[in-house]
């Protein structure tokens, strides 16, 4: 006779799934990008700078429930856990105890399950994605393409790159073009993420032009392919991520729906492979492939013994290694000298340390929107970030926290000694530097628009800008920024801004002793630190002779 794990595998899988992460959860501190999404479940908006919102009401529907880590990762675990069984539902041939294997042997669905990041979310209706698209291809009654309509929108809403699985999905199959239900989901789509677009309009698309040009790199590295390439076969290992990409690319698709998963994954990666050529390429962003890279990679090996072999034998080595992982994740222990950085450990202690040097005075930290992040979770105390032209913009520059604390005598916080030069921290691997302002000042959350193309005359250059009326105020001293092809800063020169009553403002600065080149310039507005002027524009290249 059968045993109870035997008759109910499904449960048992899926159940155990759930719980272990769960406990995980409760015992893993944060990694700095979260602290800084649950800040963004503090102000709910229609969008954020780097992010679409669903990452924010997931975290704000699991933090009103349990206000800890466990809370703020609630629904990332309840989602990664739908999403095996998403997959599951996916399998045309099923070998249970194959894919059971595959799932646990991934680095991204074990670790990568709990980690409250915008890719879960996106992986999540990705795989609910499929599902609808596979039953919209055999007939599409209206429900169905309300219902494709609205998870589309919301693969959108969890991340930007929700659009290459819509894209490459229609791609396989052009001749869904021709259907006007296609149409009807797509209108749908579209209308319920207005929202989203107008925010990004109304605040000067801060999203569009950080994503696809304040990343770019200066100049090509050839170690932003070699990494990602490398990523890729770690982010889908550890170990057997090598024999899932080589299954991949063996599977020849016999039906539609298994040309769309092929399409659909082959084009992510190839996008982010070129991708690459311009700049530094997070492994993280191919997560919406996994999706066919599961399944078709388990169809190949159903039909390969030999190669199915060494995802048993890699198996136990695998969970021990992940194990080994989970634990030291677990473990609040101080962060071990040779990693170059440890988010997990001991970030309570760092921010009672900070707290307790503050004396009751409201924290600022200079360049960083995760330090800020990470400290107001686990103080409870609202901190802010200082975005000045060494770093670059964030969510920082439109939360309304710089307003309160303009005036008033605050503790600022750097992790150089450079600026602010007493050293208070009982947490060696974690130094930080702060120093008492007795007035503070920023102007981070005036936004410069640049209307115009840069004019030089002789050693003056002058542009057309555009600040906001209310923000205006004569004792704003704004600078021009220039930084060199390395995306170091070169000069910064005080400007001169002429604000017109009928007409686009105009600013203007000297350029003397700046060698001819190309650089990319900025606008900033000085600070109370000397040297240190907030950043208040994007970046646009300038040559200058």
């Amino acid at each position: 006779m059968k045993s109870f794990i035997e008759k109910n595998h499904k449960t048992v899988f899926y159940f155990s799934w759930l719980m272990f992460n769960l406990i995980q959860i409760s015992f893993t501190g944060l990694l700095d990008d979260e602290a800084y999404y649950w800040v963004y479940s503090r102000f709910l908006d229609w969008g954020y700078f780097d992010h679409p919102p669903m990452i924010a009401l997931m975290i704000k529907a699991g933090y009103s429930m349990f206000p800890n880590a466990l809370g703020l990762r609630l629904f990332t675990v309840l989602m990664s856990t739908a999403t095996l069984y998403f997959i599951d539902l996916l399998l045309k041939k099923r070998d249970d105890k194959l894919f059971y294997a595959i799932a646990a042997s991934m680095f991204v669905l074990q670790v990568g399950g709990i980690i409250t990041v915008p890719d879960l979310p996106l992986l999540f209706f990705t795989a609910l994605f499929f599902l609808e698209y596979k039953k919209f291809i055999a007939a599409s009654p209206y429900y169905r393409i309300v219902t494709l309509g609205i998870i589309m929108a919301l693969m959108l809403y969890s991340k930007y790159h929700g659009i290459l699985i819509i894209f490459f999905a229609l791609l396989s199959n052009l001749r869904l073009l021709t259907r006007w239900q296609t149409w009807a989901a797509a209108a749908i789509c579209a209308l319920l993420f207005l929202p989203h677009l107008w925010w990004q309009y109304s605040h000067g698309l801060p999203s569009v032009y950080y994503h696809l040009f304040e990343r770019n790199a200066s100049q090509y590295k050839f170690s932003f392919t070699s990494e990602y390439l490398l990523g890729q076969i770690a982010l889908a290992g550890p170990l057997i991520g090598w024999l899932l990409l080589y299954a991949f690319f063996r599977k020849r698709p016999k039906d539609q729906m298994e040309k769309t998963l092929r399409w659909t994954t082959i084009g992510v990666y190839g996008v982010f492979l070129l991708a690459s050529f311009k700049g530094r390429v997070e492994a993280n962003w191919t997560v919406p492939a996994f999706v066919g890279l599961i399944v078709l990679a388990h169809q190949y090996l159903i039909d390969a013994p030999r190669l199915q072999k060494w995802v048993y034998r890699l198996f136990w080595p695998t969970m021990a290694l992940i194990l080994v992982v989970r634990i030291y994740m677990m473990i609040d222990v101080v962060p071990a000298k040779w990693l170059k950085k440890d988010e997990f450990h001991k970030s309570k202690e760092w921010a009672q340390a900070i707290k307790d040097s503050a004396h009751g005075l409201p924290v600022v930290f200079l360049d960083s929107y995760q330090k800020p992040s990470q400290y107001w979770f686990w103080s409870g105390d609202t901190s802010y970030g200082l975005n000045t032209a060494r770093y670059r913009r964030n969510n920082y520059n439109f939360w309304p926290l710089e307003k309160q604390l303009q005036g008033r005598k605050v503790f600022l916080i750097s992790d150089s000694g450079r600026e602010v030069i007493t050293e208070r921290s009982n947490i060696p691997s974690r130094k930080i530097y702060g120093v008492v302002v007795d007035s503070f000042y920023s102007h981070a959350q005036v936004g410069i628009v640049m209307k115009g193309e840069f004019k030089q005359e002789g050693k003056m250059i002058s542009q057309e800008v555009f600040m906001s009326r209310s923000a205006y105020s004569p004792d704003l001293k704004v600078v021009l920024v220039l930084y060199n092809q390395q995306n170091r800063i070169s000069h910064i020169v005080p400007a001169t801004y002429m604000f017109r009553d009928s007409v686009d403002d105009i600013c203007t600065a000297s350029i003397e002793g700046v060698l001819p080149g190309t650089y990319t310039l900025k606008w900033g507005i000085q600070s109370c630190l000397p040297g240190r002027p907030s950043l208040n524009s994007v970046g646009k290249s300038i040559t200058i002779y």
